[in-house]
C-alpha cells in the first residue's frame, strides 16, 4: 500500500466518524414531519429558520425566527428567551438544520428539526 493510499483510507476513515458522530447527535434530538411541527407549535413552540436571507426571502414559515446557521453560535443569546420552549429548526431539506438543533441541544435548548425541510410543510 502506497502512503497516498494510505492517507485516503484515513481521510476517509476520519470523514466516516464524522458523519456517524452527527447521525448519533441528530438522533438526540426530536425529528418531525410538517403535520406534526404544526402540532408542536401549537402546543408552543417555536420556529427557527436556519436558511440564507436569500433563501428566506423566497419563502418562509408564518412567525418563524431567522438566523442563518453560519450566525447561531454568535447570536444564540437571542434565543434565550425561548429557553423553556422548543425551537424547532428547518432549512431547504433537513441537513442544516440537524447541526443547527444539535447546538442548540448542546447550549441547553430543546430543540426539534423539521424533516425535509421547508418542502414538508403544507401551506
Amino acid at each position: 500500500m502506497t502512503s497516498e493510499q494510505i492517507l485516503l483510507y484515513a481521510i476517509l476513515g476520519i470523514m466516516l466518524i464524522f458523519y456517524i458522530r452527527k447521525q448519533l447527535l441528530a438522533r438526540s434530538i426530536n425529528n418531525y414531519n410538517g403535520a406534526q411541527a404544526k402540532e408542536q407549535i401549537r402546543a408552543g413552540s417555536i420556529l427557527l429558520d436556519v436558511r440564507t436571507a436569500n433563501e428566506r426571502n423566497s419563502r418562509s414559515l408564518p412567525s418563524s425566527i431567522h438566523i442563518p446557521l453560519q450566525e447561531l453560535s454568535s447570536r444564540m443569546k437571542e434565543l434565550e428567551k425561548y429557553r423553556g420552549k422548543e425551537i424547532i429548526c428547518y432549512c431547504a431539506s433537513g441537513s442544516r438544520s440537524v447541526s443547527a438543533g444539535i447546538k442548540l441541544k448542546k447550549a441547553g435548548f430543546t430543540a426539534g428539526n423539521l424533516t425535509g425541510g421547508i418542502g414538508s410543510w403544507n401551506f
